[in-house]
């Protein structure tokens, strides 16, 4: 059964779109720590990143560099936190999260609820950077 990423990827469930290439998508997290927090996956479905090609990680990290230079130009924050949980979900995933605190990092906060039109707003505001 895919994941519901594979899902996203192949357009059977909307996202909120930041960019995408032939390899890599990336879009807003549905339940973010902080706004604008984005998630990175590839669109072939992997459950452990480390069981990813060498090369092929090479340029998901690469592709979520230049996510995340959108995310800090458009998001006012110190930096752009990167971890990887990948328990959630069956498919890898890297969480970019705008940070002024490493409290801005943390799972175990409660996620914000955000309307459609203000995550619409946001996406926009990352994907035009």
């Amino acid at each position: 059964m895919a994941s519901v990423f594979s899902k996203i990827v192949n357009g059977e469930i909307p996202c909120y779109k930041i960019t995408e290439n032939e390899a890599f998508l990336a879009f807003l997290d549905i339940t973010p720590l902080r706004k604008g927090h984005t998630l990175v996956i590839p669109k072939e479905e992997t459950d452990y990143i480390f069981d990813i090609d060498d090369q092929q990680l090479a340029e998901f990290i690469q592709f979520a560099k230049v996510v995340a230079n959108k995310i800090k130009a458009a998001i006012p924050c110190k930096k752009v936190g990167m971890t990887v949980i990948g328990l959630e979900v069956p498919h890898a995933h890297i969480h970019l999260i705008p940070m002024n605190a490493i409290a801005d990092m943390d799972f175990s906060q409660p996620k914000l609820a955000l309307d459609a039109i203000e995550m619409e707003a946001i996406a926009q505001l990352i994907a035009n950077q």
